[in-house]
Parts: structure tokens; C-alpha cells; sequence
């Protein structure tokens, strides 16, 4: 049972996504900060990725991170 949570959104680049019409999600990111929050006592409780509109034509995808201590 967690007793606190907190709510991470880590997004794939724009230029990517502009230029290439997609892009990765930032790996190396995403695991230093799951990394980092580890450290500081926190557990990933959910996960999901959502895509949001990007400037008019274009989709990013983020992920949404839950975690909680």
C-alpha cells in the first residue's frame, strides 16, 4: 500500500516527429529517470502511453509514468 504518488510524463522528441513524421520514445531518459526516482524510494505502479496532438498534423506519443512510495 503507497502512501503517496506522483505522476511522470517524459515525451518523444518534436523534431522527429516534424521532419520524420515520427520519432522514439527517449529511452535512455525514460530509464535514468525511473532510475533517479528508484534511488529516492518511489516503485512504478503504472504505466501507459498516450498520443497527443502535435502542433496541427502532427501525433507525439508520451508516457505517462505513476509511481508511488
Amino acid at each position: 500500500m503507497f502512501k503517496e504518488y506522483k505522476v511522470e510524463t517524459i515525451s518523444e522528441g518534436g523534431l522527429g516527429t516534424v521532419f520524420l513524421g515520427a520519432s522514439n520514445i527517449p529511452v535512455k531518459k525514460l530509464e535514468a529517470r525511473i532510475n533517479f526516482l528508484a534511488t529516492q524510494g518511489w516503485q512504478v505502479v503504472f504505466q501507459v502511453i498516450e498520443k497527443k496532438r502535435f502542433l496541427l498534423f502532427w501525433q507525439r506519443e508520451t508516457v505517462i509514468l505513476t509511481v508511488g512510495r
